[in-house]
């Protein structure tokens, strides 16, 4: 007999395995658990918020109704019908005329992005996404093996051409003998920015897209969590708009309960072309045959029962701390620091002076102040944004708030003065 040997496993694993990485987001929400770690890490949303006892009602009217077993056998790979034509009706209050075969449940919408990658992505294509994006976009996409290109939103609006713009795609991409396969945004309240496109912005980047002959993934995970201004109308609803039917359409939103109800539900939706969603079918009956049976049922009443009503609640509390986040940063931050001043969502982008690292700085902030948050390096695909940083005021209390950024300022007014010229940068920052 063969003596048994350890398997070695870095050995036996696929070669795309090399490019799955932690998230750096997950790993800081283990701080949560540290109670004197003042956090704004993780863009979660407050459980003291979530909506407990519509959600344990549904829960106990589900089992204990003639149907309850039902709930705990398995479904249908599309979804829980009752609950995609209530998200038929929401798609309709946001101007997207679909039906209830456009819509596909997911187990989030992260579920979604990693099922898009896998049906749009082969090994070496080309996946356009902004500089700085959503990690966890890139965290679902890293694995089918694409080469990122930055899609910069902000030339949109400059240039005369946009002719000229997919031109530069597409040599960059043919040079990388790359198959362009997908834009990927985030329009409104964006992770990690924080901004909005606007209308005139949506539709040049459909112009993009269109003439590149790509679909266009709308992350759509904040939109409901609007402070002030306008709505605007989705990339979809845009599309549609334009050819004239939702199956014609090339833009694939990507929606989620994660922010407005329950993240702990894990209930997400996809809705496009039918042609699309019967792709991402057969996928998810790959993946995992269904969503959680009982878990759509139960979002689907809790989201007839209290959708709007919710809705409103988180936007109000959110709101009061994001304005507290925003003069807080106006009372203690530097001169030098500069940030955005989102309309809506869970997060503030903070740009330092160029001569500081956001990473650097996050260890010596949980280290010396006690205060966590996500430094901006690992949003970027081309390697730049290492003097940035997110915060998210979702979790926090104002007063928390007011507190996490006099300490924060306090911490990047040093190393500012660390880094000036003649300074002796060699010495570790102390605590004032």
């Amino acid at each position: 007999m063969l003596k048994s040997r350890p398997i070695d496993w870095d050995a036996a694993y696929a070669g795309r395995a090399d490019r799955m990485r932690a998230s750096e987001i997950r790993e800081l929400l283990k701080l949560l658990e540290q109670p004197d770690i003042i956090s704004f890490a993780g863009g979660i949303p407050d459980p003291e918020l979530f909506p407990t006892s519509a959600i344990s009602d549904a829960y106990t009217a589900t089992l204990t109704g003639p149907s309850g077993t039902r709930s705990l056998q398995y479904s249908v790979s599309e979804g829980y019908p009752p609950l995609r034509r209530w998200i038929v009706g929401l798609m309709v209050r946001l101007g997207v005329s679909c039906g209830i075969d456009n819509i596909v449940i997911t187990s989030g919408s992260q579920q979604g992005l990693d099922f898009l990658g896998k049906l749009l992505l082969s090994a070496g294509d080309t996946a356009l996404v902004a500089a700085p994006t959503y990690l966890g976009a890139l965290h679902a996409f890293n694995p089918y093996e694409p080469r990122y290109d930055v899609l910069r939103i902000n030339e949109l609006d400059r240039v005369n051409e946009i002719d000229a713009v997919q031109v530069r795609y597409r040599h960059a991409a043919a040079a990388a003998t790359s198959r362009l396969a997908l834009a990927y945004v985030v329009p409104d309240f964006a992770n990690p920015t924080g901004d909005t496109l606007s209308e005139a912005t949506r539709l040049r980047l459909l112009d993009l897209v269109a003439g590149l002959g790509v679909p266009l993934i709308e992350d759509a995970a904040y939109s409901a969590l609007r402070f002030e201004g306008e709505p605007i109308r989705p990339c979809l609803a845009l599309d549609i708009e334009r050819c004239g039917h939702i199956d014609r359409s090339r833009v694939i939103y990507c929606g989620t309960f994660s922010k407005t109800i329950s993240p702990g539900l894990r209930v997400g939706w996809v809705c496009a072309a039918h042609d699309l969603v019967q792709k991402l079918v057969l996928t998810k009956q790959a993946g995992d045959l269904h969503s959680a049976t009982l878990n759509q049922v139960v979002m689907h009443q809790v989201a007839e029962a209290v959708y709007d009503q919710q809705v409103r609640t988180i936007v109000a509390v959110y709101a009061k701390r994001r304005d507290a986040m925003l003069a807080a940063l106006a009372r203690h931050m530097p001169d030098g620091v500069s940030w955005t001043r989102p309309q809506g969502g869970m997060f503030i982008w903070i740009t330092l002076p160029a001569s500081l690292d956001g990473a650097e700085l996050l260890a010596a902030s949980v280290a010396e102040e006690r205060v966590a948050f996500v430094p901006g390096g690992a949003f970027f695909v081309d390697g730049s944004g290492r003097n940035t940083m997110r915060l998210s005021y979702s979790l926090q209390s104002e007063s928390g708030i007011e507190e996490g950024i006099r300490r924060l300022g306090r911490l990047i007014a040093r190393f500012i003065s660390q880094s000036a010229p003649g300074s002796r940068a060699t010495a570790s920052p102390g605590r004032a």
